[in-house]
């Protein structure tokens, strides 16, 4: 029961796991197409390995390299925004696997999905911004929204076969990140180089900063809300540093369902790629008696308000969410690129927050032009 799968943000770190998913299961897998943003080198190495029938670089320059240097090959080579709105609703693909960072995933998924086509998501933004809009969509289109997250695929698969309605709460872990235990003072620092060294996993830059301001965490709890259509009260952020349970549900009876392993991103993307079924994963197993124990710890949401400006952000809703996400990305940028501290990640979350004046349930353009502003505005901050 293999799919034919269209892979948008097959260079990074989740696009380049799904297509090691793809070499373990070459007989149920097929690639029909692959996006990505400019790195030419590395996707004519891709196209030449999996022969996708369709290829698209977001970037104009970078498709028409691209397009030199497969010459050679059968394969169609689109570009920009447009390209990806065509590769997500190509014919012969009934999957899409949408693992582009940031809210450049949006008009993809939606397309995708109007084709009629299964979306395995990584992309967090898409619902964290237009949820409202995306979960209503699938409904009508009668298509599956498969979680590849390690911490929603969790939680989808401890929920599955469970009524919907008996769910009380949902314990989303996370791993506390590199600077798990500091306190505001010893944040004042951190440097990019610090940020990146995340204990557990092996993640792209943006989400690994992510994860160390715990704004990913703020993500996931906004995403889960749609994905599993759930208060944001019965969400619960639960710092487990081993990551080794992936997250639970606790159900109206007082049982909690966990789902645990080790951390490895290939199992959810497998899992959403081949689901309901289970496929076979050489991958390391876990063990038991050389983990000893699991430890539990409330997450610290004075230090690294990333996760309390999010649930804040999450009860004004509407295009709220969208500045905060907005306001994140142009924040990890100025500090990837070294022009602002780690603490006044916080700051321009905070101040782009105050200056939005919320539209209650914004459309597309809606959501689009909220982002645009909120990078406008903090441009011209000093």
């Amino acid at each position: 029961m293999g799919r034919k799968i269209v892979l948008l943000g097959s260079t990074g770190s989740i696009g380049t796991q799904t297509l090691d998913v793809v070499r373990a299961n070459p007989e149920e897998l097929k690639v029909i197409g692959i996006a990505a943003n400019r790195s030419v080198d590395m996707v004519e190495q891709q196209v030449r390995e999996f022969k996708p029938k369709y290829v698209c670089m977001f970037d104009e320059e970078a498709a028409k390299d691209l397009k030199v240097k497969l010459a050679d090959m059968p394969v169609t080579v689109l570009s920009g925004m447009d390209g990806l709105v065509e590769i997500s609703s190509v014919p012969e693909a009934d999957t899409v696997l949408t693992a582009v960072v940031g809210m450049i995933g949006i008009r993809p998924t939606i397309a995708a999905i109007e084709s009629g086509k299964d979306i395995a998501l990584a992309n967090k933004e898409t619902l964290v911004t237009a949820g409202h809009i995306i979960m209503p969509l699938a409904e009508k289109m009668k298509v599956k929204i498969l979680p590849v997250d390690s911490e929603h695929s969790a939680i989808f698969q401890s929920l599955n076969g469970e009524p919907a309605d008996k769910l009380e709460k949902i314990l989303l872990t996370a791993s506390g990140g590199p600077f798990r235990g500091k306190k505001r003072e010893e944040l004042v620092d951190m440097t990019v180089d610090d940020a990146l060294k995340h204990p557990n996993w092996d993640m792209g830059v943006k989400v690994t900063i992510d994860s160390s301001s715990l704004v990913n965490k703020g993500l996931e709890v906004m995403e889960a809300r749609w994905l599993f259509g759930t208060d944001l009260d019965k969400i619960q952020v639960v710092v487990q540093p081993q990551s080794i349970i992936h997250s639970m549900v606790q159900f109206v009876d007082g049982a909690v369902m966990a789902q645990l392993g080790v951390p490895d991103m290939k199992l959810p993307i497998q899992y959403a790629l081949f689901y309901p079924d289970r496929m076979p994963m050489s991958e390391k197993r876990l063990d038991f008696f050389e983990l000893s124990q699991i430890t539990f710890e409330k997450p610290d949401m004075d230090t690294f308000k990333g996760l309390a400006l999010a649930y804040e952000a999450a009860r004004i809703g509407g295009s709220m969410p969208t500045v905060f996400n907005a306001a994140n990305e142009m924040a990890v940028k100025k500090f990837v690129n070294r022009e602002i501290k780690f603490l006044q990640i916080y700051d321009m979350i905070s101040s782009a927050m105050e200056n939005h004046k919320k539209i209650e349930n914004p459309n597309l353009e809606e959501i689009l032009r909220a982002e645009a502003e909120t990078y406008e505005f903090l441009s011209k901050q000093r």
